[in-house]
């Protein structure tokens, strides 16, 4: 039974104990400890609002990059449309070139063939033109190689002729 209800010396040993270990604990390690404590309270208080602030500050670069990553993506369409529209103009205006260039190089050939053309029809007029005087001058000479043909060849020619 003495385990269950101890003496009333060792209470009052146990007590005085007690209080001395208060007493040094509250002089020397109190302190130290609370500051500790303290320290560390606001340390941690700290470190949170710093992990705030990095936290506004990195979806703050976040909303920055959405923001010049979308005007760099407008800015690249738009580059990329204005380059479609150059392009489009410039072949639109080779084409046109082109047809313009080919239109002149048709009518050159048009003109050089109606040139040739005119140049061999004046050959083939020349040629027949002394085609034929040489075979009119043949019969001629073959016709008036006798004097009573000549004679016949004036009179009826003069009766062909009209007088007026």
């Amino acid at each position: 039974m003495d385990i269950v209800q101890p003496a009333i010396g060792l209470i009052f040993w146990t007590l005085i104990s007690f209080v001395i270990l208060l007493f040094i604990l509250g002089k020397f390690a109190w302190k130290p400890i609370l500051g500790a404590v303290t320290e560390r309270e606001r340390s941690i208080e700290e470190a949170l609002s710093k992990a705030e602030a990095a936290k506004d500050e990195m979806s703050r670069l976040t909303n920055e990059n959405e923001a010049l990553l979308k005007k760099t993506l407008a800015e690249r369409d738009m580059i990329l449309a204005e380059a479609k529209q150059l392009k489009d103009q410039i072949v639109g205006e080779a084409k046109e070139a082109a047809q313009t260039e080919g239109a002149r190089m048709i009518e050159n050939a048009r003109i050089e063939i109606n040139n040739q053309k005119a140049i061999a029809l004046a050959d083939v007029k020349n040629q027949v033109a002394s085609l034929s005087i040489e075979i009119a001058e043949k019969i001629l000479r073959k016709q008036f190689e006798d004097a009573h043909k000549q004679d016949e060849l004036v009179s009826d020619l003069l009766k062909e002729v009209k007088l007026k």
